[in-house]
């Protein structure tokens, strides 16, 4: 009797599991919580002050070039028609002397950068030269009238996740990926080297944390402008981080 007792027994368990084995293929497993917010979720803690180390392009991004230098950016035809004709006086006049300091430049202009949280789904990008501010949506379209920090949509991606980053060592949990559209037309370069308002900005940010507890921000940028570049246009820019505001100077932009 005891024998048929424990026979009955393991073919219920039996018969219970491929019940709920097949319930979980028919059904699909249980529905996952709400996301979390990406305040909550992000992968990596970038927040606090930066500042820019030049290491590479020192006389293009250090001082204004002189009109028609621009050997490193590609350039077509019409392009380089715009950027010969650059002229200081005429951004002075017409009240655009922050054309240098839009999304697809801001970061290479040598600053210092303080990064907050918003608010749990918007991360806040201040800098110092030009004293420009730039907004990374987690949630939400582009929307709204073009400016020169446009609108930028934010996610986090883990490792091995983004196919066509690379370059930097990052993180060992993730990074943050950046597209910025609707933009106003503005500079490349200082000295007139043009992005239309056809661009498309994308941003890879990576958090290096050094043995001696230095910790870097390695910005990859990718400009798409398919009416006066002939192909993309990628830079590395390099931030240490800072223990306080010490040196933050917010300053107006120039033309010069």
């Amino acid at each position: 009797m005891r024998t048929n007792h424990l026979n009955r027994a393991a073919i219920a368990a039996i018969l219970a599991l491929a019940f709920s084995a097949t319930s979980r293929a028919q059904f699909g497993p249980p529905p996952a919580g709400p996301p979390k917010p990406a305040k909550e979720a992000a992968l990596e803690d970038i927040t606090g002050y930066w500042v820019s180390i030049v290491t590479e392009d020192w006389r293009f991004r250090m001082v204004t070039p002189p009109k028609g230098d621009y050997p490193n950016i590609p350039l077509n035809a019409e392009g380089k028609k715009i950027a010969d004709a650059w002229d200081p006086a005429k951004d002075e006049a017409a009240g655009q002397q922050c054309k240098a300091f839009g999304a697809a430049a801001i970061m290479r202009v040598p600053n210092r950068t303080h990064i907050t949280w918003q608010d749990d789904e918007t991360m806040k990008v201040e800098i110092d030269s030009g004293t420009q501010t730039r907004l990374f949506h987690f949630k939400g379209t582009p929307s709204g009238d073009p400016s020169f920090q446009g609108y930028s949509a934010a996610q986090w991606l883990r490792e091995g996740r983004s196919g066509g980053r690379g370059g930097n060592s990052g993180a060992p949990g993730g990074f943050m990926k950046v597209v910025t559209t609707r933009l106003r037309p503005g500079y490349l370069q200082k000295n007139g080297v043009p992005y239309s308002a056809n661009t498309t900005v994308t941003e890879y940010y990576d958090l290096i944390k050094e043995p001696d507890g230095a910790q870097w921000l390695v910005v990859k940028t990718i400009v798409e402008d398919p009416m006066y570049l002939f192909r993309t246009f990628i830079t590395s820019t390099h931030f240490r981080k800072q223990p306080d505001a010490a040196g933050w100077n917010p300053t107006p932009c120039t033309a010069r």
